[in-house]
């Protein structure tokens, strides 16, 4: 990688310079440029533009684990570790995004609970397995983080909030909309990632009110909700970057035409079952 570092920038500074910059010898790198590329050279640089183009189309937001999630999406494979360091040799560094809670109240790093859903992203009856996540929706006034949830027996979004932060209190209301508008189900498994909004006491005072059996997946393996990330694909991919939003606002209303933008996805991969 050092000596694809000189040669990408060649054109703007003196080789012999680059190599003293990065402790390589110029016979060296003339001796690797005049080599053929390698099978593995030649896949490592075809991934990194990918990864390049996540990156980028992220807002520099994404991590490996996401990156490494959305190339899955694309059916483009490739190895957590290997897109990391690939990611990280290329000097790509992540944004991070501020998790707001209020000191003392709610914040806990507990309620981890295994993963029960074994991806078995369907269901017999409604209301017997819904999955839920939260992404980001790119706006001119900056992200916009929505919360959803889903019935895996029609693939319906059942439940959603937005908000400007990723609060505690976004999963909340979208599984309160949920609650509100499927009643008490019974029998209900509810399966999500281990993020801190899903821990909450709050979070999991409300799922044990309504006999709601939590499952999460297992760290940093994104097929656990893989029915959660196609959705979010498809949402992406055929409506959000179709459109630029200007503010927050917009972003709501566009989005808020939940009915158009989620039934639409969910009788287009299944036969519509209410």
């Amino acid at each position: 990688m050092k000596y694809a570092f000189i040669r990408d920038h060649a054109a703007h500074y003196p080789i012999r310079r680059l190599c003293r910059a990065i402790g390589a010898s110029p016979s060296g790198y003339y001796a690797w440029r005049n080599r053929a590329e390698s099978r593995r050279s030649k896949a490592n640089r075809m991934l990194l533009g990918q990864i390049e183009a996540v990156h980028r189309d992220s807002r520099q937001t994404y991590g490996p684990i996401r990156i490494h999630r959305e190339l899955a999406s694309q059916g483009k494979s490739a190895g957590l570790n290997r897109i990391a360091r690939l990611k990280r040799e290329a000097g790509l560094r992540t944004r991070q995004a501020l998790v707001w809670q209020q000191a003392g109240r709610g914040r806990t790093f507990e309620h981890i609970v295994e993963h029960r859903l074994l991806r078995r992203f369907y269901a017999d009856r409604p209301n017997e397995r819904w999955v839920a996540d939260i992404t980001l929706i790119p706006t001119a006034q900056g992200w916009l983080f929505l919360s959803v949830i889903m019935d895996l027996y029609s693939r319906l979004i059942v439940g959603w909030a937005m908000d400007r932060k990723p609060s505690q209190e976004l999963t909340t209301l979208a599984l309160e909309m949920s609650l509100g508008r499927r009643a008490k189900p019974v029998g209900l498994l509810l399966h999500t990632d281990q993020d801190v909004q899903y821990r909450t006491a709050r979070y999991q005072a409300l799922l044990a009110q309504n006999d709601i059996q939590p499952s999460m997946s297992r760290k940093g393996n994104c097929h656990d909700n893989a029915a959660m990330e196609s959705f979010f694909h498809t949402l992406k991919t055929e409506h959000v970057r179709h459109q630029k939003y200007r503010t927050f606002d917009e972003a709501r209303r566009s989005l808020f035409d939940i009915s158009r933008c989620f039934t639409t996805y969910s009788e287009g991969i299944h036969t519509w079952r209410t």
